[in-house]
């Protein structure tokens, strides 16, 4: 194990002294991570994880993370830990996700379940507590979840987060705290932040129109009006269809059989329609009549939305289209400048490595091509010498054939 190892490890065993940390993986002991990490087998045909740092990485070791490996699957692995309760304290969850493969459709997000999960059977069916991380899919679908649970029912943030696209490797990290506050970071960078009642539709509104107020009959809210100077210009009434006057009575009608002819009516390029006057600002428009708010008497607050009993499973349950996407660095605490910390000294050490290793890598493969884009034009190059020297050759035999005859 290197020096950069040892103080990192050095680091968590200090800092942990101070902060309640519930589950933190690593990947830095080879295969033992298969001891922790289970299988779904709810479908028989899910994608397989494998242990890699990837293509491009800071560090070969401190990079290592589950990578979906298959195209087109879905994937269920989950971890246990002991069971928690986050009440009347923060709850932190942060992990990294690399999509190195450019991800064009599939999921990146963590679920956080409670103790009672049968994690063999786990699918997209099973009831869960929270869903965070990014999603992707085409051009629409750049977004972060973030889903919790209330009442058994997932509630969506209303909110909208662009995610991270890019084939690095990012940093995401959610927030519950006491005070219902929250805050979604990506790469230790504040995001979004809010109250949870605010942003989520957890509770009925605290307030709502007044069933018993009226709009004054005086009051307009119409913001546009009819112009009353304008007039109808003297030329616009034309008639929708007229006669076809280039049309020809057929040589074989017969007017005793089909009636006097009549030449087809067409489409008049003139008519345009019903005239309508032009609109105006209305000039007593007062805007949207503000009805008067009243306490909702269905409303009840609940000052423990943030709280989740026996927090005991994290899971990977998510679809991909192409394969390749890394996770690691899997951490759950109480303690958010523990956790920034954590994220400094795992992602913060190795992303910096991890672009200039991409960099050269991408610089060697234009290389690579450049050199076969060259030898493929001197390869043809040469053939057309020799089609010309061939060409030549004929040439001067047909000269030479012709001189003889003459």
């Amino acid at each position: 194990m290197g020096p950069s190892a040892l103080a990192l490890l050095f680091w968590a065993a200090l800092s942990a002294a101070r902060a309640a940390v519930y589950f933190r993986e690593q990947f830095m002991d080879g295969v033992k991570w298969q001891d922790r990490w289970m299988n779904s087998q709810y479908k028989s045909d899910y994608g397989k994880f494998r242990l890699t740092a990837g293509k491009f990485y800071g560090d070969v070791v401190r990079d290592k993370g589950l990578q979906t490996s298959e195209n087109s699957k879905f994937y269920a692995i989950s971890s246990r830990f002991k069971p928690f309760s986050n009440k009347g304290r923060s709850l932190v969850i942060q992990y990294t996700v690399k999509h190195e493969q450019k991800i064009d459709c599939g999921g990146g997000y963590v679920k956080i379940f409670s103790s009672n999960l049968d994690q063999k059977n786990m699918s997209g069916d099973s009831q869960y507590y929270i869903m965070f991380g990014p999603d992707i899919c085409g051009s629409e679908t750049k977004k972060v979840h973030v889903i919790l649970n209330y009442k058994s029912k997932p509630h969506p943030m209303k909110k909208r987060i662009r995610c991270k696209v890019d084939g690095f490797t990012h940093l995401y990290t959610l927030i519950l705290r006491p005070d219902q506050t929250y805050e979604v970071k990506i790469d230790n960078e504040i995001i979004e932040s809010g109250n949870l009642e605010d942003d989520w539709d957890f509770l009925p509104p605290r307030k709502i129109n007044d069933p018993t107020a009226k709009k004054p009959k005086d009051w307009d809210d119409v913001p546009h009006i009819d112009d009353p100077n304008d007039v109808k210009p003297e030329d616009w009434d034309e008639p929708e269809y007229i006669l076809d006057t280039t049309a020809e009575k057929p040589e074989d009608w017969d007017n005793a059989t089909s009636g006097e002819w009549q030449p087809p009516m067409i489409k008049n390029p003139l008519h345009r329609g019903q005239w309508k006057p032009r609109k105006i600002d209305n000039p007593n428009y007062k805007g949207v009549w503000p009805c008067p708010q009243i306490e909702n008497p269905n409303y009840s607050p609940d000052f423990n939305i943030y709280s989740y009993e026996n927090i005991s499973i994290i899971g990977l349950d998510l679809w991909q289209v192409r394969a390749g996407t890394i996770f690691d660095n899997f951490l759950i605490t109480d303690d958010e400048q523990y956790a920034e910390d954590f994220g400094d000294d795992t992602w913060g050490e190795t992303k910096d490595p991890e672009e200039k290793m991409n960099t050269q890598q991408t610089e060697e493969e234009k290389k690579r091509e450049r050199a076969k884009e060259e030898k493929r034009f001197r390869e043809r190059f040469n053939r057309k010498v020799e089609k010309q020297k061939e060409s030549g050759k004929d040439k001067s035999n047909r000269i030479t054939v012709k001189k003889e005859e003459l």
